[in-house]
């Protein structure tokens, strides 16, 4: 009876040590494949154009030089219709994210700063030049320029960047999903993210 009863332990702690072992093997391979799906997910971001906003004005541009001792002017003038478009993106792949599979943690070491891009294209109208005063190259950079520089301050007056801001937010709210589906945390600024609301506060 002893025997029995020595054989069936030993039985049960061989099929528990073979049941221990395939469970252990298999949680590990499951932890594995979840951190190949997250970083995978994070590595597919790429340079994200979130807004995109289209602007028109037109301009005049006045130049009057004095020669021969002040006494000839002369003048070039121009009428510029400008148009441009202007886009705010997010180079996401600069987002640094440190993945520690051991406690199942997804963390946002930085997200990286808008990036306002600026297209501009002119068109040259009732263009009047004298002789000794022509258009030249430095003209069409100076007038670039200066229309581009009042397009970009329009933009920082604007609400482009709040709106790109919100767009951001929603393509990391993919990353919060993702590792909260799995169980996993994820933590920007040593606080662990629980809800969109927090995730909306990242950047602010």
């Amino acid at each position: 009876m002893s025997k029995f009863i020595i054989g069936f332990v030993t039985a049960l702690l061989i099929i528990g040590g073979i049941w221990f072992f395939v469970n252990s093997q298999s949680e590990k391979a499951e932890l594995q494949a979840n951190t190949s799906m997250i970083q995978q997910q994070i590595q597919q971001v790429g340079k994200l154009i979130v807004t995109e906003a289209y602007y028109s004005q037109v301009f005049t541009y006045n130049n009057s030089q004095k020669l021969f001792l002040n006494l000839v002017s002369a003048d070039k003038k121009a009428m510029i219709l400008a148009k441009a478009k202007a886009t705010v993106e997010y180079d996401l792949r600069q987002m640094e994210t440190k993945v520690d599979a051991e406690n199942k943690t997804v963390t946002i070491v930085k997200i990286p700063d808008p990036v306002i891009n600026i297209y501009p294209e002119f068109e040259y109208y009732d263009v009047t030049q004298d002789f000794l005063n022509p258009f030249q190259g430095k003209d069409y950079n100076k007038i670039k320029t200066s229309i581009t520089s009042q397009f970009r301050k329009k933009i920082d007056e604007s609400d482009l960047q709040n709106d790109a801001q919100e767009r951001l937010v929603s393509e990391l709210l993919n990353i919060f999903i993702l590792t909260k589906s799995m169980g996993w945390t994820l933590v920007y600024n040593e606080i662990e993210i629980e809800t969109q609301e927090q995730m909306e506060e990242l950047k602010k």
